[in-house]
């Protein structure tokens, strides 16, 4: 074959093939070569951790939702209260259960029963249990948005995405969506009180604070929060919502005294399974009871003397101040009421935030140690040590909560006994 010469140059067939090699150099090669400069400039660790996190919480989310809380459990939560509340609207008695039986009971008051009331106006269960499910999951999310906002941080940050990765991967919001109950509104409540409380907004923090108390009376202590600044406004409007829905509830709920007579006594009864709390696990063992109760007042002092303590930052460091509290009473009502339930723990949830403080009680190794042990979804079922394990896992959360009572004590105890020594040091250089 004869070649046709360029009569500037060079065959055809190398022209082609330096045309090949110039589009081919253009599709695998860059143009120019990556400079110092570009070499040393990284990607931003949230652009990288919200392309990382954000794929990962929602695949867990769907997971959790759509697969294991659809699936539901044993332990169903949210029919009690469904029937209950079904109940109400047909007219029948409410409170009609026989509580020495193992199955999950109804236990909300009057007034909670008319507020929880238009929940049960869908005459569908798996269509009401599904958007309960959903609504609980959505809010933990948002519960988490707002603490990171709380915190000071964007929700564009990297601490958003990981805090939702890492609060679905806890048994608390685990076994919350698959036993359907109502902690993750609960959870968003209380964001939502800390948030007005620490943007002053007494009036609203206390509405909200009152709506809690109204479904869970284990928010009750968190009045202590507006007490040691004297917002007199908070405290009223908190006591002003159970009163007011229980005393519309009275006249409307069938036999609503039962709840006095018969549910009420059956919420001061220890009960020896599925129960975490201090008393929970005396009477499981066969703790003698000068045992109990030494343990009882021994935590019940590292409560108060943490409290004290916590107190002089209640204007220097309000946030530390209102968390650490919070965080204090709440893991004080879970390990020394009648009933602790592991999944009470998500209420813990802002405390872990603390760590992004300056100073806080998660910057101890203890701290993380005690947040596995009321946190974690681990079971310690062994077949070669069959009752370590059972036990192990039986009491990590109380161990966890115990744990963590003291660390928060510790700390601040520790905070003021040192600032006081620098305080008195620096008058002795002074003088």
């Amino acid at each position: 074959m004869l070649l046709t010469v360029d009569p500037i140059g060079g065959s055809y067939c190398d022209q082609v093939m330096n045309a090949i090699e110039s589009r081919m150099a253009q599709i695998w090669v860059a143009g120019e070569p990556v400079s110092d400069e570009l070499r040393r400039r990284r990607t931003p660790i949230d652009a990288l951790a919200n392309a990382a996190l954000w794929p990962i919480a929602l695949m867990l989310i769907i997971h959790r939702v759509f697969v294991l809380a659809i699936n539901g459990n044993v332990t169903d939560d949210f029919s009690t209260v469904y029937y209950a509340l079904r109940r109400f609207h047909d007219g029948v008695s409410v409170y009609n259960e026989t509580y020495h039986f193992v199955d999950p009971h109804y236990l909300y008051s009057p007034g909670a029963t008319l507020f929880l009331s238009p929940l049960g106006l869908q005459t569908d269960f798996d269509t009401a249990r599904t958007i309960f499910i959903l609504a609980n999951a959505l809010a933990i999310v948002a519960a988490l948005g707002m603490i990171t906002r709380l915190f000071g941080y964007s929700l564009r940050s990297a601490l958003f995405p990981f805090s939702v990765v890492a609060a679905y991967l806890t048994e608390a919001v685990q076994n919350t969506l698959v036993f359907s109950n109502i902690n993750g509104l609960l959870l968003l409540a209380l964001a939502s009180f800390l948030t007005l409380l620490k943007s002053d907004r007494r009036w609203s923090a206390g509405l909200i604070l009152g709506v809690a108390i109204l479904i869970k009376p284990i928010f009750a202590p968190l009045l202590f929060l507006p007490f040691a600044k004297a917002n007199w406004q908070t405290i009223v409007s908190a006591f002003a919502i159970p009163i007011a829905f229980n005393a519309a509830a009275w006249p409307i709920v069938p036999q609503a005294s039962d709840y006095v007579t018969r549910t009420v006594p059956y919420l001061g009864l220890t009960r020896d399974f599925a129960n975490s709390s201090l008393p929970g696990i005396a009477l499981y063992f066969g703790m003698p009871q000068w045992q109990e109760k030494f343990w009882f007042f021994l935590f019940a002092l590292i409560i108060i003397a943490g409290l004290i303590a916590l107190l002089r930052y209640r204007y220097s460091d309000p946030l530390l101040w209102m968390v650490c509290t919070a965080s204090l009473l709440l893991a004080g009502v879970f390990f020394l009421s009648s009933l602790g339930q592991m999944y009470y723990s998500m209420l813990l949830f802002p405390l872990l935030f603390t760590a992004t403080l300056r100073r806080s009680p998660m910057h101890n190794p203890l701290a993380w140690l005690a947040a596995y042990g009321f946190l974690t979804i681990d079971n310690w079922n062994s077949d070669e040590w069959i009752d370590t394990g059972r036990w192990f896992t039986f009491l990590l959360p109380t161990v966890g909560w115990a744990l963590i009572l003291i660390v928060i004590s510790v700390s601040a105890v520790v905070w003021a006994l040192s600032e006081q020594k620098g305080t008195h040091h620096d008058r002795l250089q002074a003088a």
